[in-house]
């Protein structure tokens, strides 16, 4: 007989959707592996029970969240940076972590180098947004405090991006973009600033690099709730998602796709120019 998500109805807690045997196949299928799947439930139902108010939270749009996560093969548990579940009102909400993106990067074998990191007072020594010419030393670090973030890939091809934000523009975007950092929610935002900062200054320059399915959905899905199209556990993949946008970020997703526009009519324009050369 199917399983129902229809939690309401079946009045079922979140811990038996994640333990219902649907899910459990599910995940093993993801995981590859019924301990991982396993050790994956225990985190999700962790995370849950350990936030009041994910406790309070609709358990479909928590298993939503956690399902992205797993398609992703990334864990759900704070402290390792590589995703967050994340209380929005009366649901949860999926957030991509800084080491999530990086992991998905290297997985895509397409970056020779990949990295962001934090610029502390003294280490900027100069820069040229427009050329991104950008000169650090940290041997000229005067103080801990962290006027900046860098962040910088390079492809296998030669293809160099680098970009360089101070605090003040970071927060800015974060006000701007989360309102889970201007209401003072207790977010990745208010716990791990810094990861948060990188992983804002890392996207910026992403748009102009190749993308997996994996680094594709993670840009789809980050800062959503994730609705399902589906009554029935047994169609949980990721065709079954659909972000909902509760954030301000739709004028970040429309930057994306502008770039992306841009990036192929680059494309489209160097190979007419080739076409001519012959």
């Amino acid at each position: 007989m199917e399983t129902q998500i229809t939690t309401q109805k079946q009045n079922k807690t979140l811990g038996e959707l994640m333990h219902s045997p649907a899910v459990i196949g599910k995940l093993n299928d993801v995981w590859n592996s019924p301990q991982m799947a396993n050790s994956f439930i225990s985190s999700v139902i962790s995370v849950a029970n350990g936030n009041p108010q994910l406790r309070n939270a609709d358990p479909m749009s928590i298993i939503g969240a956690a399902m992205v996560a797993a398609t992703m093969q990334l864990q759900v548990v704070p402290t390792l940076g590589q995703c967050y579940i994340i209380p929005y009102g009366s649901k949860a909400q999926f957030q991509c972590g800084y080491l999530g993106i990086l992991q998905l990067c290297q997985r895509s074998g397409q970056f020779k180098k990949i990295l962001a990191a934090p610029v502390h007072e003294g280490e900027y020594v100069s820069g040229d947004e427009f050329d991104e010419d950008y000169v650090f030393d940290k041997s000229q670090k005067k103080s801990d405090k962290v006027i900046g973030y860098m962040a910088k890939f390079e492809l296998l091809n030669g293809f160099t991006k680098v970009a360089y934000w101070d605090v003040e523009k970071v927060k800015k975007h974060a006000s701007k973009f989360s309102q889970a950092y201007r209401a003072g929610y207790n977010s990745p935002w208010k716990s791990d600033f810094d990861a948060m900062a990188m992983k804002t200054v890392l996207k910026s320059i992403l748009k102009f690099a190749p993308k997996s399915i994996e680094m594709q959905n993670a840009v789809t899905f980050d800062q959503a709730v994730i609705n399902t199209n589906t009554s029935d556990v047994q169609d949980l993949d990721i065709d079954a998602f659909t972000p909902e946008y509760i954030d301000n970020i739709e004028s970040e997703k429309k930057e994306m796709l502008s770039a992306k526009a841009a990036e192929a009519a680059e494309a489209d324009a160097a190979n007419k120019k080739k076409e001519e050369n012959k």
